[in-house]
């Protein structure tokens, strides 16, 4: 999932809850949505290659 920060970039967080610290994993920080949106489909590709 993507969010805006308060500073205008976008941060990428798992779909899933971290077990340990009960927050969503920080995936990445992104200046443009679309940069955040394509990383976030390489890590899917990833996931199930």
């Amino acid at each position: 999932m993507i969010r805006k920060l308060k500073s205008g970039e976008y941060r990428l967080y798992s779909r899933k809850v971290d077990p340990k610290t009960h927050k969503r994993r920080n995936l990445g920080t992104f200046d443009t949505r679309a940069g955040a949106e394509k990383h976030e489909r390489e890590v899917q590709y990833f996931k199930h290659h």
